[in-house]
């Protein structure tokens, strides 16, 4: 789920940023990302809540960056639709065996560093770069 919610948010600012001079409605947006308008409009409400989108309510309406594409790095989007580490989460093994009491432990230590060595490469590229890709 949430290599799906980078992915859809990414996408939703990417066009924003390609598509700046225009007010975007979580239907066109939708059609783009092929996806039901209510997954948008629900990205879009976290998006809102982190800082990253505004919309304008209304006929006419429809959604736009919060603040230019530059400004923007990959890192926020990911920390904005992160649930789990990127690794996923631990499982619950067997206390009584030898791997199964210490490995959680081991584990979370890894997807810590993992997931900070994620949240560092995204954090040296800007929306605007992304978006640049695409034309």
């Amino acid at each position: 789920m949430n290599n799906v919610r980078f992915a859809t948010a990414l996408h939703i600012l990417t066009l924003l940023a390609i598509m700046k001079d225009e007010l975007l409605s979580s239907a066109f947006i939708a059609g783009s990302v092929n996806v039901n308008a209510a997954v948008i409009r629900k990205e879009i409400s976290n998006l809102k809540a982190c800082g990253l989108v505004e919309s304008k309510e209304g006929k006419g309406g429809g959604s736009f960056l919060a603040r230019p594409a530059s400004q923007i790095k990959l890192s926020e989007i990911y920390e904005a639709v992160r649930l789990v580490p990127v690794l996923g989460r631990a499982n619950t093994p067997n206390p009584k065996c030898p791997v199964g009491k210490k490995v959680n432990e081991h584990l979370e230590t890894l997807y810590e560093e993992t997931d900070n060595y994620v949240v560092r490469k995204l954090s040296t590229i800007s929306l605007e770069e992304f978006a640049g890709k695409f034309g």
